[in-house]
């Protein structure tokens, strides 16, 4: 629904962090939002990294300038990675901030928004309900991520990925195994199937079996351990009990070995990665294969694996990017943007003209209010 009069003044800012290259808006969201009725403002060079202009930002309706002039009397504020609260000065009290905020291992950060009086909220803590799937940051970045993994990997293997049948002989197919089944591990199975490798997959929770089948790749699954489904709340994995962790070693112990491409997905929320391949498997692996270690900001599912470095152990080459969606900056922005206006326009309320959150999706994301850290997830 179209606002009438005055609405909120939203902010974009530009990234500060050492990589980032993502905006959290595009013109086609700021347009979007104009017409819903809000103020539109973008810190100059915002799209910089993602192939937009200032100028772009300026025929979409907004108004670009200085971080200063940007943030004042901003209702709202938007940022991929959630800015310092020396950067919002000028917004106004109790201003809102949508980004992702990493709140487990930013707590100072959301104790300084509270300090501050600043409302944040954690884009990443969207519930993983239905009505919720186009407001999901995690899932559209971990999309692109398993798509990126699978392309540096191929880059770094140095050989053919598919069968090639050549007068002067045949090239056998790369054979790739993704370690992990969320979005990011689906994604990578779609890519390296269409890259012509032959694809394996493995998860703890026994219910993705059927999904790795579906995009034509094998399931390597523990079936010797009885009523272990790994499924936690909101489709993310938990912990596996000890039984479990020992056979899956095994299972993949034997596998791994025989691998030419490994992509690890592996992440549970608030908690460092588990890890997934010790350096003893790594030396098992054939010289010259390779390692992309998805998790490896939080942690890393690989032994000795390396955020933004190529380590090489036996012969084999781990990789790893601290931001992967970030090494795909126009397509990344473009769908976090989405999620954003998404987000925005399911509650906007065009009598008030206003953004108004509900309880279900507002209680779950909001990290800060009042002074306070209200979020349960932070209190407990």
């Amino acid at each position: 629904m179209e606002g009438t009069g005055q609405g909120p003044i939203i902010a974009v800012v530009a990234e500060r962090a050492v990589g980032e290259t993502r905006v959290a808006a595009t013109p086609e969201t700021v347009k979007k939002l104009a017409k819903l009725g809000a103020t539109l403002k973008v810190e100059s060079g915002a799209g910089r990294h993602a192939s937009i202009s200032d100028t772009d930002y300026v025929d979409a309706g907004a108004t670009v300038g200085d971080l200063a002039a940007t943030v004042k009397d901003a209702d709202w504020v938007l940022g991929v990675q959630a800015p310092a609260v020396l950067d919002l000065a000028g917004a106004k009290p109790g201003a809102k901030v949508a980004a992702i905020f990493d709140p487990f291992r930013n707590r100072d950060l959301v104790d300084a928004y509270s300090a501050a009086g600043f409302e944040a909220l954690s884009m990443e803590f969207m519930p993983r309900i239905t009505r919720a799937q186009s407001m999901d940051v995690l899932s559209s970045q971990s999309n692109l991520a398993g798509y990126k993994a699978v392309l540096v990997a191929a880059d770094t293997y140095g050989r053919a990925f598919p069968m090639m049948m050549t007068a002067a002989g045949t090239i056998t197919a790369a054979k790739a195994f993704v370690m992990g089944v969320g979005v990011a591990g689906l994604q990578a199975i779609a890519t390296a199937r269409r890259l012509g490798a032959q694809v394996s997959a493995t998860d703890v929770r026994s219910a993705t079996k059927e999904q790795i089948k579906s995009l034509g790749a094998k399931p390597i699954f523990v079936e010797s351990v009885e009523g272990i489904e790994g499924e936690g709340s909101g489709g993310y994995a938990t912990e596996m009990s000890d039984e479990y962790k020992k056979a899956q070693a095994e299972l993949v112990s034997s596998h791994i070995a025989k691998q030419d491409i490994v992509i690890t997905t592996a992440l549970i929320p608030g908690r460092p990665a588990p890890r997934l391949i010790t350096d003893e498997q790594i030396a098992s692996m054939r010289p010259g294969s390779v390692i992309f270690d998805l998790a490896v900001a939080q942690g890393g599912n690989v032994e000795g694996s390396v955020p933004d470095e190529v380590v090489e152990k036996h012969g084999v080459k781990i990789v790893g990017f601290s931001n992967t969606p970030a090494h795909l900056a126009a397509d990344a922005s473009a769908l976090l943007a989405r999620n954003f206006f998404n987000f925005l326009s399911a509650f906007w309320d065009g009598e008030k003209n206003e953004v108004v959150l509900d309880e279900e999706i507002g209680d779950a994301i909001r990290l800060t209010k009042d002074g306070k850290v209200v979020n349960e997830r932070l209190t407990a």
